[in-house]
Formats: C-alpha cells, sequence, structure tokens
C-alpha cells in the first residue's frame, strides 16, 4: 500500500470452474461497490484494466478458470478493497465446492 497515493494491488488465481461468469461477476461487483475506492481489474498486468464496479465490464472479460486477476484500488479505503476481493476470489466466489466438485 502506497499512502502517498492511497494505491494498493494484488493478483489472485482464479480457481472457480466457471471462472469469472455471472455469479461469481455478480458478487465481485456487489463487493466492489460496497467500498469507496475505485476498482479496476484485469487479466494482464498491462491490461486493459475495467470497472470492477461494471458487471457489464467484469463479465466481459470472459476470465476462465486458471486466470490470473489482476486488481487496483485507488481511495481511502482500497487497501481493504483489495483484501477483501481477493479473500472472495479465494474462496470460489463464496460457492463452496466447485461445479466439478459437486
Amino acid at each position: 500500500m502506497n499512502k502517498a497515493t492511497d494505491l494498493a494491488e494484488a493478483q489472485v488465481l482464479i480457481t472457480h470452474d466457471v471462472g469469472l461468469h455471472a455469479r461469481p461477476s455478480v458478487k465481485l461487483t456487489k463487493l466492489a461497490k460496497g467500498f469507496g475506492a475505485r476498482i479496476v481489474l484485469a487479466l494482464a498486468e498491462e491490461g486493459p484494466w475495467v470497472d470492477a464496479k461494471s458487471i457489464v465490464k467484469v463479465m466481459a472479460t470472459k476470465a476462465p478458470k486458471g486466470s490470473t486477476l489482476y486488481l487496483r484500488a485507488e481511495g481511502d479505503d482500497a487497501e481493504d478493497a483489495i483484501e477483501a476481493l481477493v479473500g472472495l476470489v479465494e474462496r470460489n466466489f463464496d460457492e463452496g465446492a466447485t461445479h466439478a466438485d459437486a
């Protein structure tokens, strides 16, 4: 976290069987909207970066299982936002067992 600019960044592996599609995208954007920070995500460090609070833009990434999700947040609660979003992805979007395991 860079206190001068209130910037936080992280990367996390998507392990959910359907990747970042309908339900996971809704959960991610809903969580992101709970923070005041500007939050963007990408599938590569160089981008393209999309607004993590936009369900249309997040779903349009079509991130499959095995993709690395890059996250950046800027604002007073940037660090908390990144920590929460990484946790959500690591918990398989709070869906318990993946479809293949069910």
